[in-house]
């Protein structure tokens, strides 16, 4: 019989066996589509955390697939990602992401605090396009598509790209409800491998839901598309502003 070995902070604790596994987590042929749009800048900064600005109203939709992820399986992802600076240095910061599978949304969530819910994500090659789309329940809430390898990219710029640092709020409460943690979180991708990368003519549409509200950060115009395979890993991350004790 293999020995379970128990997590200190993962639950449920009593069984041995948490829902998901100890960091660092690799990556293999994760897709990326990545539609870049501007938005409301009033909007926009509304919603960052403080200690992040943006630079530019531009938000990143993602959809993407990853069928080989060590601990996590095989799931697809969809989310708004937004540019942004801290103390001067450029980053990204994650506002929002649906999933289809309950380790990552798990593991995601408790441990570096990324705003993960399960939703219905998918991308394919449909004929001539790529295709994504996210549902909430039965309903459509974004569609994406992008010519199919229009135009290649260069992939040491995406590669550095997804290299760059990565922003999330870690916010839990205790059991009786006040706030427990409450913090701005780094993290960046490491051993990044970009295998190919393309763009082309792209289009994005977001539609109003009550429980998936990524609608609020509404569409002005599409700038960019981006469609590519990497591997890479993630690992544990660390603690740039926390809130609560108000230290950086």
């Amino acid at each position: 019989m293999i020995e379970k070995k128990c997590l200190p902070f993962g639950m449920p604790v009593q069984q041995g066996n948490p829902a998901y596994t100890e960091a660092p987590h690799r990556f293999i042929d994760r897709e990326y589509f990545i539609i870049t749009y501007e938005t409301d800048p009033e909007v926009l900064n509304r919603i960052l955390p403080p200690g992040l600005e943006a630079p530019q109203p531009l938000v990143k939709f993602e959809f993407m697939r990853m069928p080989d992820s060590s601990g996590f399986g095989s799931f697809q992802e969809a989310g708004q990602v937004i540019p942004v600076t801290f103390e001067g240095k450029s980053g990204s910061y994650v506002h929002s992401m649906f999933l289809d599978c309950h380790p990552p949304i798990a593991g995601g969530r408790e441990i570096w605090g990324f705003p993960k819910k399960l939703g219905v994500p998918h991308l394919e090659v449909d004929g001539d396009t790529l295709l994504g789309t996210l549902d909430y329940g039965k309903t459509r809430v974004a569609t994406g598509t992008m010519g199919y390898k229009f135009e290649e990219l260069d992939k040491q710029e995406v590669k550095e790209a997804l290299g760059a640092q990565n922003f999330l709020v870690k916010s839990i409460p205790n059991v009786d409800g006040t706030p427990a943690l409450c913090q701005l979180v780094r993290y960046h991708m490491t051993d990044v491998k970009v295998k190919w990368a393309f763009t082309g003519p792209a289009s994005l549409e977001l539609f109003a839901h009550a429980m998936a509200p990524i609608h609020e950060l509404p569409i002005k115009r599409v700038l960019s598309a981006s469609h590519f395979i990497a591997d890479l890993t993630l690992p544990y991350g660390e603690v740039a502003i926390d809130y609560l004790k108000n230290e950086r």
